[in-house]
């Protein structure tokens, strides 16, 4: 990754060395004000590094009671301290104040006092670690119990969940799903019962964003294909009505080249782009195209943790504004990209969700498993790079037939299906997370 500084008078001229330099593909990490003008810092093939997937944790009892063992005297330990401190609090309160001699008397005493709270503290962290890894050992050994007596006593049910598990799907929804279809005896009738109700799980919307007209926002972290999917609607509008009741809009100043592809898009199909900076107010740049049936705004896809992303969605959520925004969501990306994506923009609103790249994509049980854990509309999927041909109205029980056909080939291991087990008794907010 190539990293560079520059400075200019302001961001227009800042951005134009960037391109000049390291061309269209750069992306902006930084900016800041600085005397004489703006600095920036650009970067070629920059990429937010994927958490690495925690591995399963061995669970041995003998393990489990050594770690029982020093928690619990830990805490017999703790507990000890603190009703001795106590009964000193008390001997202390019970006498008569102390005259400002004794106070100074009594400082060189202070400096112990806070050498003994900093330890209790660091017992107290070791502690919540000890308990954090007991958790963790117990969650997989109560994995591996349950997924023993599945495939023991309700062989059908195990085979059930080796199918789901094969297509993607997150525990807690195949659990659900199983749950519907436990007292369905045949194999193939519990099979088709349970798509059907994943399909009926799936909603979209009861009219076409597009047919229903006004501020439609397309939002979602960088690489998700926002552009491109705002290509493919601009031009299904275009093609069926004309130009005269269509607008783009751009907030994405940030990545260079994306301003340049939406007003190419915009002299390609004769309609308006308009171009809002940082800064600048987006119901006031939106006002001369109040008259237009459709408006497309395309925003930048932005790191969870810059100000920058906070006020575009704030725009984009306020009543001003009154765009229905929808996430873009990669069908290639994993499970963890795809929740910290929802979590990140979810605070604009959102009216539903659209899926892209179906084409590439290995598995569609974890985008399908959000969009259904979250309630997020299916607005449209997105399945290749023609423009504007590979752009389709979903429909619920194609998607799960194009799930299916994806599904692995191999049933998964006995670990993953374990540890596919443990998550059914995580925590509801690490499960969350």
């Amino acid at each position: 990754m190539q990293v560079k500084r520059f400075f200019a008078a302001d961001m227009r001229q800042a951005m134009k060395l960037v391109r000049d330099e390291l061309g269209a593909d750069a992306s902006i990490i930084g900016n800041r004000r600085v005397a004489g003008g703006v600095e920036l810092t650009a970067a070629l093939d920059y990429q937010i590094p994927a958490a690495p997937a925690r591995q399963p944790n061995p669970a041995l009892e003998a393990e489990l009671r050594k770690t029982q063992t020093r928690i619990a005297a830990a805490q017999a330990e703790l507990a000890t301290r603190a009703q001795g401190d106590a009964g000193k609090d008390r001997q202390l309160f019970g006498e008569e104040p102390s005259r400002p001699a004794d106070s100074l008397l009594a400082a060189p005493h202070k400096a112990p006092a806070l050498v003994a709270a900093a330890t209790e503290q660091g017992a107290l962290e070791a502690m919540r670690s000890e308990l954090h890894g007991l958790r963790e050992l117990i969650e997989v050994q109560l994995g591996s119990m349950a997924w023993g007596q599945m495939q023991d006593r309700r062989p059908q049910q195990a085979n059930l969940w080796r199918r789901l598990q094969r297509m993607g799907l997150p525990a807690e929804l195949a659990r659900v799903l199983l749950e519907r279809v436990a007292n369905v005896a045949e194999p193939r009738q519990a099979w088709r019962m349970l798509l059907a109700h994943l399909a009926h799980a799936i909603q979209t919307p009861q009219q076409e964003p597009l047919e229903e007209g006004g501020v439609i926002a397309l939002v979602g972290p960088a690489g998700m294909g926002k552009t491109t999917t705002l290509a493919k609607l601009a031009a299904r509008y275009v093609l069926k009505y004309g130009a005269q009741n269509i607008a783009l809009v751009s907030l994405d100043s940030y990545r260079i080249g994306a301003q340049e592809q939406l007003k190419t898009l915009g002299r390609i199909l004769n309609v308006p782009v308009t171009l809002v900076d940082p800064g600048q107010s987006l119901t006031q740049a939106l006002a001369p195209l109040a008259r237009k049936r459709v408006v497309l705004i395309d925003s930048a896809g932005l790191p969870a943790n810059d100000p920058a992303l906070s006020m575009q969605l704030e725009a984009l959520a306020s009543r001003g504004v009154k765009a229905r925004n929808y996430l873009v969501l990669a069908a290639t990306s994993q499970s963890q990209v795809l929740k910290a994506a929802y979590h990140s923009y979810k605070r604009c609103g959102l009216s539903g969700c659209i899926l892209s790249k179906l084409d590439e994509a290995t598995s569609l049980g974890e985008v399908l498993g959000l969009a259904i854990g979250q309630r997020l509309p299916v607005a449209y999927l997105t399945d290749g790079p023609r423009i504007p041909d590979d752009l389709q109205v979903p429909r619920s029980h194609q998607l799960v037939s194009r799930a299916v056909g994806l599904q692995a080939a191999d049933d998964p291991s006995e670990e993953v299906m374990v540890e596919m087990f443990a998550g059914l008794y995580q925590h509801p907010a690490r499960r969350a997370g």
